[in-house]
C-alpha cells in the first residue's frame, strides 16, 4: 500500500492542508495518509499557540469525513501515549520532534511492501537540507511537494541536500521550468503538485480569530466551532 505521512503543527489545521492531502491521495494513489500533529517543532523559536491536545482534537475533526485520513499520535507528548518511557532528563514531551525519527517509527509499523510518501509544502521544503539527517530522509521515503507559482524545477533541485543535489550545470536548464511533475534523481524521488496552492495560512487564521474576523472560508466548520467553543487564539 502507498502510505502518506503529513506532519505539521496544525495550529490550526486548515483547508490548505486538506487540499494538499486530497491532491496527494489522488496523484500517488495513497491508501492512507497519517496526519501527525507535532508536539515540539524543532524549527520554530516559540511553541505552538494551542496545546497539543487542542491541535490533535482539531485534526481529528478535520479528517473525520475522509476514511483514508488517519489522525496520528506519532509525535504526541509522553502523557498521551501509554507505556511511553521517560527520558533520562525530564519527560519525552520536552524533546523536539524530528521527522527522521517519526518516519522510522512509522515504518516499523508498516509492511515491507508498503511505500512511504512524505507530504510537505514547498516553503518548508526549501529548508529540507537543514533538517536532521536530511540525506537519510530521502532514503527512507519519497516526497510529495505542494508547489506554487514562482518556483522552478531548479529551485526544487537546489533545495535537495548537497550530497544528493545534482550539479548546477545539470539543473540550469530547469530554471525556466515550473515546479511540476516528478523529479527523479539518484537517491531522490519527488512528486510535485502544482494545483493545490491556496491563499491560507495558520498565522493568518490565528490573527483573524484574535481580531474577531470570520474564518469559515479557511477551516472546516467543525474546526471553526471548536476554536470558538474552546476560546482558542483570542489573544
Amino acid at each position: 500500500m502507498n502510505i502518506g505521512l503529513f506532519g505539521g503543527t496544525f495550529d490550526p489545521i486548515h483547508k490548505g492542508h486538506l487540499a494538499l492531502a486530497h491532491a496527494a491521495l489522488e496523484r500517488c494513489k495513497l491508501g492512507k495518509i497519517y496526519f501527525v500533529p507535532t508536539n515540539m517543532p524543532p524549527h520554530k523559536t516559540s511553541p505552538p499557540a494551542a496545546s497539543y491536545f487542542h491541535r490533535f482534537a482539531m485534526t481529528v475533526l478535520a479528517t473525520h469525513d475522509e476514511r483514508a485520513f488517519v489522525p496520528s499520535l506519532l509525535e504526541a507528548p509522553g502523557e498521551f501515549v501509554l507505556h511511553e518511557k521517560k527520558a533520562a532528563k525530564g519527560s519525552v514531551a520536552s524533546a523536539p520532534n524530528y521527522s527522521i525519527d517519526t518516519i522510522r517509527k512509522l515504518k516499523r509499523e508498516l509492511k515491507k511492501s508498503d511505500r512511504l510518501f512524505f507530504l510537505i509544502g514547498i516553503d518548508a521544503f526549501k529548508d529540507i537540507a537543514k533538517w536532521r539527517e536530511a540525506d537519510a530522509l530521502f532514503a527512507e521515503c519519497e516526497f510529495i511537494v505542494a508547489s506554487r507559482p514562482g518556483f522552478s524545477l531548479a529551485d526544487v533541485a537546489g533545495s535537495i541536500p548537497e550530497k544528493l543535489r545534482p550539479r548546477s550545470e545539470v539543473t540550469k536548464p530547469f530554471s525556466k521550468q515550473p515546479a511540476t511533475g516528478d523529479l527523479v534523481l539518484p537517491g531522490v524521488t519527488l512528486h510535485l503538485l502544482d494545483d493545490v496552492n491556496q491563499n491560507v495560512s495558520a498565522t493568518a487564521i490565528r490573527q483573524a480569530v484574535a481580531t474577531k474576523k470570520p474564518i469559515k472560508k479557511f477551516v472546516p466548520e467543525s474546526v471553526e466551532e471548536y476554536i470558538k467553543k474552546e476560546g482558542l487564539y483570542t489573544r
